[in-house]
């Protein structure tokens, strides 16, 4: 063969950091080193698998269907490596998690894995739907679990445990002794929401969408926590999933808002790219998380000892 896997491995790393000085940082190699090495690959075929744009490189057509070749390529290549070396781990997994899924869930399965697997080495990256959908679809992850659903055409959707967003508010609000709210009840009140781009804040507004024009939205934030401190404080209602709520709903310092008339259902999914080769570390994984939330109807039912 004409190339090597190093030449490959060079590709991959530019291609997913943008420019060949942080591909060579992440591989720890110099700059020059690296950048000869992709020119050479590109020279021996007499290609171009990038378009220069100011400082950094975009993958150009030729260079987008030759990543997922070669993102498969290197990881069978380690698979066989950590064979051939005796290991009994998994190597190295690079994981995304939205943040409902990442903040009570993914710590907790992470941590089982590398207990189970402790030559395996993982590395979890916790953002929004639309951060994890792009990084997949960009091969920066080899999997991700997300809420809610994904319409990207490149990645394969797998479901894997149902979800139930609930209106909350604070025991001193309004809403707290009736426990039950109409539509014109929702209108009536500030909201406190997560941003758009995630999987919490699609599965709402779906919800909402014949009352969106009226729904007053006070504030937005990325964080769960941040959502559940504001509403406590009074400031609106909000609207999270119940896994997220389920001890302050047993401590009393929230309270649900029951809402018949809104489908607040959804379920969390695996996600990968359809041309990932699917390695054996990630096929453990999974089996893992299942096994973890089995028995649950939904994912506030998960039987974990402790979710803050």
């Amino acid at each position: 063969m004409r190339h090597t896997l190093r030449q490959l491995e060079i590709f991959v790393a530019t291609a997913r950091a943008g420019t060949v000085s942080k591909a060579a940082e992440h591989l720890a190699m110099s700059q020059s080193a690296a950048s000869s090495s992709l020119a050479e690959f590109e020279r021996q075929f007499d290609v171009r698998l990038f378009d220069r744009v100011g400082k950094s490189l975009r993958l150009n057509e030729l260079g987008q269907r030759l990543l997922p070749r070669a993102v498969e390529l290197i990881a069978r290549a380690e698979d066989i490596e950590d064979l051939l070396q005796g290991g009994m781990g998994f190597g190295s997994m690079r994981i995304g998690a939205t943040l409902t899924i990442g903040n009570y869930l993914g710590t907790l399965i992470v941590a089982t894995f590398l207990q189970r697997h402790p030559e395996s080495r993982i590395h979890l990256s916790v953002h929004n739907t639309a951060t994890i959908v792009q990084q997949i679809a960009g091969f920066e992850l080899d999997m991700g679990m997300i809420e809610g659903s994904c319409h990207h055409p490149d990645l394969e959707a797998v479901p894997w445990l149902e979800d139930e967003l609930v209106v909350f508010c604070s025991p001193s609000h309004p809403l707290a002794s009736a426990r039950r709210a109409s539509l014109d009840d929702l209108t009536r009140q500030p909201w406190i929401l997560r941003e758009i781009g995630s999987g919490t804040r699609e599965t709402f507004d779906q919800a909402t969408r014949h009352i969106a024009a009226r729904i007053d939205v006070r504030l937005e934030l990325e964080h769960t926590e941040a959502i559940k401190r504001a509403v406590e404080s009074g400031l609106g209602i909000g609207c999270i999933s119940r896994l997220a709520l389920r001890e302050a709903f047993r401590r009393g310092s929230l309270v649900p808002v029951d809402t018949p008339e809104l489908d607040l259902q959804r379920s969390f999914h695996f996600l990968w790219h359809r041309q990932k080769f699917t390695t054996p570390g990630m096929r453990a994984f999974i089996a893992l998380c299942r096994e973890m939330t089995a028995g649950a109807r939904t994912s506030d039912e998960i039987p974990l000892a402790y979710i803050p």
